[in-house]
């Protein structure tokens, strides 16, 4: 049977920044990020991958973790120290530098581990763009749960 792809967008807002970068993304920045989350399977016996409610509440908790937040690096002494010394802004600590490759990656890898319960999917694909014409894309295989 031929495989068959669902794909759902989901949209926040949220500031980083590039401590090693030598150009502007070094600065305090944010963007409006758009993601695009596709998975691949064989459709159950009513023709469904998926059903796209299901998608929707699993990744909607980590868009509201994120959104008009601040995702910060572990390794960023100088913004951990203002978090510390301010904890009424919205932070979520990541242990890598937050470029959108590696924000991709981890996103993808979450929900991968949300999706292992459903043995229809067999491929998810996370495209996350941090502008309108800049993404990073990230394609897991969910580990299946017997």
């Amino acid at each position: 049977m031929n495989t068959v792809a669902i794909a759902k967008e989901f949209r926040w807002e949220m500031g980083h920044r590039l401590p090693f970068h030598s150009g502007h993304c070094r600065n305090l920045h944010g963007h409006s990020y758009r993601m695009r989350v596709e998975i691949e399977g064989i459709p159950d016996a009513n023709g469904m991958v998926m059903d796209f409610y299901d998608l929707a509440r699993i990744v909607e908790p980590i868009v509201a973790m994120l959104d008009h937040g601040f995702v910060c690096d572990s390794g960023d002494e100088v913004m951990q120290r203002f978090f510390r010394d301010n904890p009424e802004f919205k932070v979520v600590v990541v242990p890598f530098t937050t470029t959108v490759e590696n924000l991709c990656r981890w996103i993808a890898e979450h929900l991968a581990g949300q999706l292992a319960r459903y043995s229809t999917v067999q491929l998810l694909r996370v495209r996350l763009y941090e502008t309108s014409t800049a993404y990073a894309e990230c394609t897991v295989v969910p580990p299946h749960r017997n």
